[in-house]
Protein backbone atom coordinates (compact mmCIF):
# COMPACT_ATOMS: atom_id res chain seq x y z
CA UNK A 1 0.00 0.00 0.00
CA UNK A 2 1.40 3.48 -0.82
CA UNK A 3 4.48 2.33 -2.65
CA UNK A 4 7.60 4.00 -2.30
CA UNK A 5 11.51 3.67 -3.25
CA UNK A 6 13.87 1.64 -0.98
CA UNK A 7 14.69 4.24 1.82
CA UNK A 8 11.67 6.93 0.54
CA UNK A 9 8.68 7.50 2.65
CA UNK A 10 5.38 6.31 2.10
CA UNK A 11 3.40 8.73 -0.90
CA UNK A 12 0.83 10.62 0.62
CA UNK A 13 -2.42 9.73 -0.90
CA UNK A 14 -5.42 11.55 -2.43
CA UNK A 15 -8.67 9.89 -1.18
CA UNK A 16 -11.06 8.70 -3.97
CA UNK A 17 -14.55 8.56 -2.36
CA UNK A 18 -17.20 6.78 -5.07
CA UNK A 19 -20.73 7.96 -4.08
CA UNK A 20 -24.24 6.35 -5.45
CA UNK A 21 -24.80 9.15 -8.30
CA UNK A 22 -24.96 7.51 -12.03
CA UNK A 23 -21.08 8.23 -13.34
CA UNK A 24 -18.85 5.09 -12.39
CA UNK A 25 -16.86 5.99 -15.63
CA UNK A 26 -16.02 8.97 -14.05
CA UNK A 27 -14.44 7.50 -11.21
CA UNK A 28 -12.88 4.78 -13.17
CA UNK A 29 -10.97 7.51 -15.71
CA UNK A 30 -9.99 9.50 -12.33
CA UNK A 31 -8.70 6.55 -10.53
CA UNK A 32 -6.46 5.49 -13.65
CA UNK A 33 -5.21 8.90 -14.05
CA UNK A 34 -4.30 9.11 -10.63
CA UNK A 35 -2.28 5.88 -10.54
CA UNK A 36 -0.68 6.87 -14.17
CA UNK A 37 0.33 10.20 -12.46
CA UNK A 38 2.14 8.12 -10.15
CA UNK A 39 -0.27 9.03 -7.35
CA UNK A 40 -1.26 6.72 -4.51
CA UNK A 41 -4.99 6.44 -3.70
CA UNK A 42 -6.93 5.60 -0.73
CA UNK A 43 -10.59 4.10 -1.83
CA UNK A 44 -13.92 4.90 -0.44
CA UNK A 45 -16.86 2.94 -2.05
CA UNK A 46 -20.39 4.20 -0.60
CA UNK A 47 -22.74 1.38 -0.18
CA UNK A 48 -25.33 3.08 -2.58
CA UNK A 49 -22.64 3.49 -5.40
CA UNK A 50 -22.37 -0.55 -5.27
CA UNK A 51 -25.80 -0.82 -6.89
CA UNK A 52 -24.89 1.84 -9.28
CA UNK A 53 -21.80 0.08 -10.54
CA UNK A 54 -23.50 -3.44 -10.64
CA UNK A 55 -26.33 -1.36 -12.75
CA UNK A 56 -24.00 0.74 -15.27
CA UNK A 57 -20.97 -2.31 -15.03
CA UNK A 58 -22.82 -5.71 -13.90
CA UNK A 59 -19.42 -5.50 -11.79
CA UNK A 60 -20.44 -6.62 -8.12
CA UNK A 61 -17.75 -4.93 -5.82
CA UNK A 62 -17.33 -6.57 -2.73
CA UNK A 63 -15.04 -6.07 0.29
CA UNK A 64 -13.30 -9.00 0.22
CA UNK A 65 -12.99 -9.14 -2.79
CA UNK A 66 -12.29 -5.90 -3.61
CA UNK A 67 -8.93 -6.04 -5.85
CA UNK A 68 -9.95 -8.50 -8.61
CA UNK A 69 -13.58 -6.18 -8.62
CA UNK A 70 -11.58 -2.84 -8.89
CA UNK A 71 -9.13 -4.47 -11.39
CA UNK A 72 -12.34 -5.72 -13.33
CA UNK A 73 -13.60 -2.02 -13.07
CA UNK A 74 -10.86 0.24 -13.86
CA UNK A 75 -10.21 -2.19 -17.31
CA UNK A 76 -13.77 -1.74 -18.66
CA UNK A 77 -13.90 1.06 -20.79
CA UNK A 78 -16.76 3.98 -20.66
CA UNK A 79 -18.58 1.92 -23.46
CA UNK A 80 -18.51 -1.25 -21.33
CA UNK A 81 -16.07 -2.91 -23.10
CA UNK A 82 -14.13 -5.04 -20.76
CA UNK A 83 -10.03 -5.12 -20.57
CA UNK A 84 -9.77 -2.16 -22.40
CA UNK A 85 -7.17 -0.61 -20.03
CA UNK A 86 -4.42 -2.29 -18.47
CA UNK A 87 -3.97 -1.14 -14.52
CA UNK A 88 -1.95 -1.50 -11.65
CA UNK A 89 -3.44 -1.35 -8.11
CA UNK A 90 -0.12 -1.45 -6.21
CA UNK A 91 -0.84 1.90 -4.96
CA UNK A 92 -4.66 1.70 -3.72
CA UNK A 93 -5.55 1.36 -0.19
CA UNK A 94 -9.25 0.29 0.10
CA UNK A 95 -11.54 1.36 3.07
CA UNK A 96 -14.84 0.12 3.85
CA UNK A 97 -17.74 3.24 3.85
CA UNK A 98 -18.47 1.61 7.01
CA UNK A 99 -15.01 1.40 8.57
CA UNK A 100 -15.46 4.79 10.52
CA UNK A 101 -12.59 3.89 12.54
CA UNK A 102 -10.39 3.98 9.17
CA UNK A 103 -7.11 6.07 8.67
CA UNK A 104 -9.34 8.75 6.47
CA UNK A 105 -11.77 9.24 9.30
CA UNK A 106 -8.72 11.55 11.39
CA UNK A 107 -6.99 14.83 9.88
CA UNK A 108 -3.67 13.31 11.16
CA UNK A 109 -4.10 10.95 9.16
CA UNK A 110 -1.89 12.11 6.35
CA UNK A 111 -3.52 12.73 2.96
CA UNK A 112 -3.24 15.81 -0.19
CA UNK A 113 -6.84 16.17 -0.55
CA UNK A 114 -10.05 14.23 -1.36
CA UNK A 115 -11.47 14.01 -4.89
CA UNK A 116 -15.79 12.61 -4.68
CA UNK A 117 -16.65 11.45 -8.19
CA UNK A 118 -19.83 11.35 -8.75
CA UNK A 119 -20.90 13.37 -5.89
CA UNK A 120 -24.98 12.44 -5.53
CA UNK A 121 -26.72 14.38 -4.10
CA UNK A 122 -27.04 13.20 -0.95
CA UNK A 123 -23.89 12.66 -0.41
CA UNK A 124 -23.46 16.51 -1.55
CA UNK A 125 -25.57 17.34 1.88
CA UNK A 126 -24.55 14.59 3.56
CA UNK A 127 -21.05 16.74 3.43
CA UNK A 128 -22.77 20.27 3.46
CA UNK A 129 -24.36 19.78 6.82
CA UNK A 130 -21.51 17.48 8.48
CA UNK A 131 -23.83 14.47 8.80
CA UNK A 132 -20.42 12.08 8.64
CA UNK A 133 -22.96 9.14 8.24
CA UNK A 134 -20.45 7.08 6.76
CA UNK A 135 -16.52 6.76 5.84
CA UNK A 136 -16.70 8.89 2.82
CA UNK A 137 -18.71 11.79 4.60
CA UNK A 138 -16.58 11.26 7.42
CA UNK A 139 -13.44 11.66 5.10
CA UNK A 140 -14.57 14.73 3.06
CA UNK A 141 -15.68 16.61 6.68
CA UNK A 142 -11.87 15.97 8.10
CA UNK A 143 -10.54 17.17 4.32
CA UNK A 144 -12.58 20.55 4.60
CA UNK A 145 -11.79 21.09 8.65
CA UNK A 146 -7.94 20.09 7.96
CA UNK A 147 -8.84 22.97 5.05
CA UNK A 148 -7.51 20.27 2.25
CA UNK A 149 -8.40 19.81 -1.14
CA UNK A 150 -11.76 18.94 -1.60
CA UNK A 151 -13.46 18.34 -5.00
CA UNK A 152 -17.30 17.36 -5.43
CA UNK A 153 -17.97 16.08 -8.91
CA UNK A 154 -21.70 16.40 -8.73
CA UNK A 155 -23.94 14.58 -11.06
CA UNK A 156 -27.47 15.82 -11.04
CA UNK A 157 -29.60 17.28 -14.05
CA UNK A 158 -31.90 19.18 -12.96
CA UNK A 159 -30.58 20.59 -9.78
CA UNK A 160 -33.09 21.78 -7.21
CA UNK A 161 -32.84 24.63 -4.43
CA UNK A 162 -31.32 22.61 -1.85
CA UNK A 163 -28.86 20.74 -3.55
CA UNK A 164 -27.82 24.44 -5.09
CA UNK A 165 -27.98 25.80 -1.43
CA UNK A 166 -25.44 22.83 -0.35
CA UNK A 167 -23.21 23.34 -3.14
CA UNK A 168 -23.40 26.74 -2.31
CA UNK A 169 -22.93 26.04 1.71
CA UNK A 170 -19.44 23.81 0.08
CA UNK A 171 -18.05 26.40 -1.91
CA UNK A 172 -18.27 28.71 1.11
CA UNK A 173 -16.23 26.19 2.96
CA UNK A 174 -13.65 25.85 -0.18
CA UNK A 175 -14.65 22.57 -1.84
CA UNK A 176 -14.27 23.03 -5.55
CA UNK A 177 -17.65 21.92 -7.67
CA UNK A 178 -17.10 20.39 -10.51
CA UNK A 179 -20.37 19.76 -12.37
CA UNK A 180 -20.14 16.65 -14.62
CA UNK A 181 -20.82 18.74 -17.65
CA UNK A 182 -18.56 17.31 -20.98
CA UNK A 183 -17.47 20.07 -23.18
CA UNK A 184 -17.07 19.24 -27.24
CA UNK A 185 -14.72 21.58 -28.53
CA UNK A 186 -11.41 19.26 -27.33
CA UNK A 187 -12.93 17.04 -30.40
CA UNK A 188 -14.42 14.17 -28.78
CA UNK A 189 -15.48 11.18 -30.81
CA UNK A 190 -15.75 8.75 -28.17
CA UNK A 191 -17.71 8.34 -24.97
CA UNK A 192 -14.69 7.44 -23.63
CA UNK A 193 -13.57 11.20 -24.35
CA UNK A 194 -16.58 12.92 -22.77
CA UNK A 195 -15.93 11.25 -20.15
CA UNK A 196 -12.25 11.97 -20.02
CA UNK A 197 -13.12 15.69 -20.09
CA UNK A 198 -15.28 15.42 -17.20
CA UNK A 199 -12.51 13.70 -15.20
CA UNK A 200 -9.84 16.19 -16.85
CA UNK A 201 -11.43 18.57 -15.33
CA UNK A 202 -11.75 17.03 -11.44
CA UNK A 203 -7.95 16.21 -11.84
CA UNK A 204 -7.01 20.02 -12.80
CA UNK A 205 -9.33 21.29 -10.08
CA UNK A 206 -6.86 19.37 -7.99
CA UNK A 207 -3.46 20.05 -9.17
CA UNK A 208 -2.87 16.21 -10.57
CA UNK A 209 -1.27 16.66 -14.27
CA UNK A 210 -2.83 14.63 -16.92
CA UNK A 211 -3.44 13.75 -20.59
CA UNK A 212 -6.49 13.21 -20.30
CA UNK A 213 -8.10 15.54 -22.91
CA UNK A 214 -6.53 18.24 -25.28
CA UNK A 215 -7.07 21.53 -23.66
CA UNK A 216 -8.08 25.24 -25.41
CA UNK A 217 -5.08 26.74 -27.24
CA UNK A 218 -6.90 29.85 -28.49
CA UNK A 219 -7.75 28.59 -32.20
CA UNK A 220 -11.10 28.13 -33.23
CA UNK A 221 -11.39 24.64 -34.91
CA UNK A 222 -8.41 23.22 -32.76
CA UNK A 223 -10.50 20.11 -31.41
CA UNK A 224 -10.57 18.83 -34.43
CA UNK A 225 -7.25 18.70 -35.19
CA UNK A 226 -5.59 15.00 -34.98
CA UNK A 227 -2.32 16.04 -35.21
Amino acid sequence: MNPAKPGEAPRTPWIVGVSGASGTPYAASVLRALLAAGESVDLVVSRASRLTLLDETQIAFRDAHWRDDLREWLARGADGKPDTFAVDLDAVRYWPAGDLAAGPSSGSYPVKGMLIVPASTACVAGVALGLSKDLLQRAASVTLKERRRLVVAVRETPLGGQTLRHLVTLDDLGAVVVPTSPAFYAGATHIQDLVDFVAGRVLDAAGVGHELYRRWEGELGGGGRTG
